[in-house]
Parts: C-alpha cells; sequence; structure tokens
C-alpha cells in the first residue's frame, strides 16, 4: 500500500512504523505526515496519542473528528514549509462532492519524550 503522506512511499516502511510506535518520530514533519495518514485511515487512537495534553479533543469531539474523517475522501498533502517546531501544509480532500483544502501552519513540541501537535499558529 503507498503512505497516505507521499505515494512515493510504501506505508509499511513510512508512517506505518510511527503508527506502531510514537517514539520512532524523529522530527515535527514525520509526526505531522503521520498525522495525516491517521486522517486517510481514521486512525483515531494515533490521533489522540499525537496531540498535546493541554489542546486534546475531548471524548464527544474525538467521535465527531472520526466521523468527519470517514465522510471525505483524501487526495494528497503538500508540505509547504518546515521549520523545527511547525509545518505548514495543505490537505486536499472531497467532501460533498466538492474539492476542499486544509492550509494550516501547526505547531509542535515534545511532551513524554516524543513530539505532538499542539495547535495551529496564524
Amino acid at each position: 500500500m503507498q503512505c497516505p503522506c507521499n505515494p512515493q512511499n510504501i506505508y509499511d516502511e513510512c508512517c506505518k512504523k510511527a503508527h506502531l510506535d510514537i517514539h520512532s518520530v524523529t522530527t515535527a514533519e514525520v509526526l505531522m505526515r503521520s498525522r495525516y495518514s491517521a486522517f486517510v485511515l481514521a486512525n483515531i487512537n494515533y490521533l489522540q496519542l499525537s496531540h498535546h495534553s493541554s489542546t486534546k479533543p475531548t471524548n464527544k469531539e474525538k467521535k465527531e473528528i472520526l466521523q468527519w474523517t470517514k465522510s471525505v475522501d483524501w487526495i494528497k498533502l503538500e508540505v509547504l514549509n518546515t521549520t523545527n517546531n511547525t509545518v505548514e501544509f495543505k490537505a486536499y480532500f472531497i467532501e460533498n462532492g466538492r474539492l476542499n483544502f486544509i492550509h494550516e501552519n501547526s505547531y509542535f513540541e515534545k511532551e513524554n519524550n516524543h513530539w505532538v501537535y499542539v495547535t495551529a499558529k496564524n
């Protein structure tokens, strides 16, 4: 299977490593890519695990995210810029027959000795 974060990579050799062991994630970009793949694969447990404790979605929000991510067709991820703690990206998807995208500059930091998503930065 091709990896959702980059179809030139095989999932088993790319994001699956992060999904099986979050401590294997070495950079903010690797975490961001693995989170995108988790959205595509509806791996809500990984999304929760890779989220900072101060901004982690509630159980109700977790269910809503799972329902939404299963309701869209993910198209591709485009990484626009990366720094040590931020990743700017566009994630394209089809929802209700329309092409849409999320454009975000995400902020990451380490918590419990592994990278986590904290919030979107402006």
